[in-house]
């Protein structure tokens, strides 16, 4: 008998495909490190053919004589061609393969994300030009891109979904900017708004629940809620920035905890289950306590779930920040509140920088880092800007500096935060953080300012 006739003992080292040729189909069981020779060998001799034939796979491809069938890609299941002659292999066209492509839901992620951020600077960029042609073709390219991604057709629909309010925002903003910043907080609610009303409609069309868009309505939601009330009553421009950048630094804190969330109808009662006479009197070694168990599949779609949604507030926080925090610096234009707007921005990214060593997912904490830099950033950039700095501002920013430098070179080259002199330490210092934040977040909407007039 020949080598592909043999099993060897293993069975995990064997492979069983089924080889179309001209005596008709052959199941056959072979080595993993079988070769096509061999294969075609023994289909020659229990076939009955006088030559050795070549083996191709189902679409006509070769499989090369001298190689393992692993190496070449032939798994347990699969349809091998027993052929006299060989055989041009079909031509797939691009859209063919494309939808025989793998699917990639990082790269799409990706792409969807840089989708999204082209599609913010287009707005921006069609906000402040003065043609209105330009404008107006853009606010609408925009505008369809956003609906037709909202649609769940094709592949990688979650993912563009996801992109899709980023869409809509930028079209909103484009078309309604008019410079001032007094105005600027009702065309930002306006954006969010469009936001939130393209992801309730990715939401609604969707086969299955979408954590993204669920977040984008939230989001979009809250935002125009605290933007909308400026003009309402009357509140300065620095107001809602203020309030916004509060809550992505409470938001940072809070959102793993809403995001797990176990239904009960997934929970067993194990001491419920115990329903026999002999198991009712067996209480003494388990006590009171009880046992409950999640079914593996329920805890798979809860991680994911949950990993989903922690993702997406984390982008969300990273958004707000990054554009809140640099309109709350320039808006301030008062010297008392200007230091609270930088006191609110140093504590708030500090806050949420902290608040990223608590999150295992590595997406999620790496957007909440970029968040809390980006604030520290727009810090940075405002002192530079900024004019009649003293050498004791300078000398202060720069101890500063160095001190943050310090403690993240201690905490890289030690057990960085897994240690638990080191874990304290920054839950104090978070607490700290959010505290002094909500303390500058008084004087840098300006309230103390107006008591202080009020009482003097």
């Amino acid at each position: 008998m020949s080598e592909a006739s043999a099993q060897p003992a293993a069975a995990g080292s064997t492979i069983a495909v089924s080889v179309h040729g001209p005596a008709g189909v052959l199941d056959l069981v072979v080595p993993a490190v079988a070769r096509s020779v061999d294969l075609a060998r023994e289909y020659a001799d229990q076939a009955g053919l006088a030559g050795i034939p070549l083996i191709q796979t189902a679409l006509g491809e070769l499989v090369p004589a001298a190689r393992p069938l692993v190496d070449a890609g032939v798994e347990s299941g699969d349809v091998l061609v027993a052929t006299q002659g060989v055989h041009r292999p079909r031509r797939t066209t691009l859209l063919e393969a494309a939808r025989n492509a793998p699917e990639t839901p990082a790269l799409a992620s990706l792409v969807a994300a840089v989708a999204a951020v082209a599609a913010t600077l287009a707005g921006w960029y069609a906000a402040r030009v003065g043609e209105e042609t330009m404008r107006t073709v853009t606010v609408g390219l925009l505008l369809a891109c956003g609906l037709v991604a909202a649609l769940p057709l094709g592949r990688h629909h979650r993912q563009r979904a996801a992109a899709a309010p980023a869409f809509a925002a930028a079209a909103a903003f484009a078309a309604l900017y008019v410079p001032g910043d007094h105005l600027l907080p009702s065309v930002v609610a306006a954006s969010a708004l469009a936001a939130a009303v393209v992801a309730a409609m990715a939401r609604a069309t969707a086969d299955e629940p979408d954590e993204a868009s669920t977040v984008w309505i939230v989001a979009g939601l809250t935002v125009f809620v605290v933007c909308a009330l400026t003009p309402l009553l009357a509140w300065d421009p620095r107001v809602p920035w203020t309030l916004l950048v509060v809550l992505a630094m409470m938001a940072a804190r809070f959102a793993p905890s809403l995001a797990i969330d176990v239904p009960d109808e997934v929970l067993l009662d194990l001491d419920r289950l115990a329903v026999t006479a002999w198991s009712a009197r067996d209480q003494g070694s388990h006590g009171r306590r009880g046992r409950i168990v999640v079914a593996g599949e329920a805890m798979t779609r809860l991680v994911h779930r949950a990993s989903r949604i922690v993702t997406a507030a984390a982008a969300a926080i990273l958004v707000v920040v990054v554009v809140a925090a640099p309109l709350l610096l320039h808006t301030a234009d008062i010297d008392l509140d200007r230091i609270g707007a930088r006191c609110l921005v140093f504590f708030a990214g500090a806050s949420i920088l902290l608040a990223a060593r608590s999150y295992r997912h590595a997406a999620a904490r790496a957007l909440l880092r970029l968040a809390g830099l980006g604030t520290w950033v727009a810090l940075v950039v405002h002192l530079v800007r900024t004019t009649g700095t003293d050498h004791l501002d300078a000398f202060f920013y720069v101890v500063v500096a160095l001190g943050l430098v310090a403690l993240a070179a201690a905490v890289a080259t030690g057990r960085g935060w897994r240690s638990v002199w080191w874990a304290r330490r920054a839950e104090v210092a978070e607490s700290m953080s959010g505290s002094f934040a909500l303390a500058a977040a008084v004087v840098a909407a300006g309230l103390f300012r107006r008591l202080w007039e009020i009482t003097s």
